[in-house]
């Protein structure tokens, strides 16, 4: 804000503008920041259920009682009448703002209070309530700070939820065409997302990884060659190491989700590009595999995605796995969660039940997924 002149802009009616606003960001630059910066508390509220239209001068009282009570400066009230009917008011205040905006056809008005002072702006909900004949009262509350919410894609319409985000280390769009992000979240620490999806949390990454590889190895222990399609983290590859797989061939799509990986979530992979063991195939993994001689592999891990076009992906493709599949050799994939998403772990059971007559399902809890995680296996008979 500092010296820019703001313009408020209500209903396409400008109506206030001024400059050099005070404001709670005390100047500082904030650059790599990982301890939470907080600069002030943010409510509003929706009055749902208002059976008449207020005078100004009513919200022009309430604003100076809230103001009172929160011991905020005003500097400046603004406020217009619209026609036919509706009022908006807006009090500037030294330590941010105050405003009342009325839909009198839909029987709601709306407050918002945003201040940087030492008392909260709840203090203004009491006051309304004895001001303000209502129905009820929507209330959100907020502070405003370096954290941030990143929406759960698994949300219901009627739950959400947010992983809370300290920081942000990558955001880009690699050339494969992924979105990739890193983000240091508030209780599972560096985590990797993909188009929107978490992928991997530091904190229970091993829950996944050796739940997966450790299904396969149930079935069959023979560990001299693997197969891993996917797995940009690098968390089955590590497994396969710890296992003492003599020969792993990693095929991945994306050679930026793994070399983000390594930056970022180094002790997942642990370095498994740079082991003697693994062998990295950048590119479409069911293009390379068709050069591959028969029976070569003991297990193959199908870490892509649970969605249906990958269930289909794999489907279609499933002919060439079981050609480089060893006899009682094992093909393991992750296939989502039945507690989130049960139908697709259905469809991913239908396929492997085609082509291979069995499949067991195994199970983990992982705490950033927030919920538990399955693995098909089956056998090559």
């Amino acid at each position: 804000m500092h010296e820019n002149i703001i313009a408020l802009k209500l209903r396409n009616t400008e109506i206030l503008s001024f400059n050099k606003m005070r404001n709670c960001l005390y100047k500082a630059k904030i650059k790599n920041v990982s301890k939470m910066i907080k600069v002030g508390e943010h409510i509003t509220l929706d009055i749902i259920g208002t059976a008449k239209e207020y005078e100004p001068s009513v919200f022009e009282r309430i604003i100076n009682e809230i103001a009172k009570k929160a011991n905020v400066t005003i500097l400046n009230i603004s406020k217009y009448q619209f026609e036919p009917q509706g009022f908006t008011i807006l009090a500037l205040l030294a330590e941010s703002h105050i405003s009342f905006h009325t839909f009198p056809e839909k029987g709601i008005i709306s407050f918002d209070f945003f201040t940087c002072g030492k008392i909260s702006p709840s203090v203004a909900i009491n006051i309304i309530k004895r001001e303000i004949k209502h129905k009820r009262i929507v209330k959100k509350e907020f502070n405003r700070d370096t954290k941030s919410l990143y929406h759960d894609i698994y949300s219901s319409a009627g739950l959400q939820k947010s992983y809370v985000v300290n920081e942000v280390l990558e955001d880009f769009k690699s050339k494969a065409g992924q979105h990739i992000e890193i983000l240091e979240l508030e209780q599972f620490g560096k985590s990797l997302f993909i188009d929107g999806e978490i992928q991997v949390a530091a904190s229970d990454e091993h829950l996944y990884s050796s739940t997966f590889v450790g299904a396969s190895l149930k079935l069959n222990k023979s560990n001299e060659r693997a197969a891993i399609i996917g797995g940009g983290d690098g968390g089955v590859a590590r497994e396969c190491i710890s296992k003492k797989f003599n020969f792993i061939d990693w095929y991945e799509l994306d050679p930026e989700v793994v070399e983000v990986c390594n930056k970022h979530l180094g002790d997942i992979g642990k370095k498994a590009t740079e082991k003697n063991s693994v062998k990295c195939v950048w590119g479409d993994a069911f293009e390379n595999i068709k050069t591959i001689k028969e029976d070569t592999y003991d297990h193959i891990f199908v870490d892509l995605n649970d969605d249906q076009f990958c269930i289909d992906l794999a489907a279609k493709n499933m002919e060439s796995l079981v050609r480089i599949l060893k006899p009682k050799g094992v093909i393991t994939a992750q296939v989502g969660s039945q507690d989130k998403k049960p139908q697709q772990v259905e469809n991913w059971l239908n396929v492997f039940h085609h082509y291979f007559g069995n499949t067991k399902l195994s199970r983990v809890y992982v705490p950033s997924f927030d919920c538990s995680w399955n693995f098909s296996s089956s056998i090559n008979h």
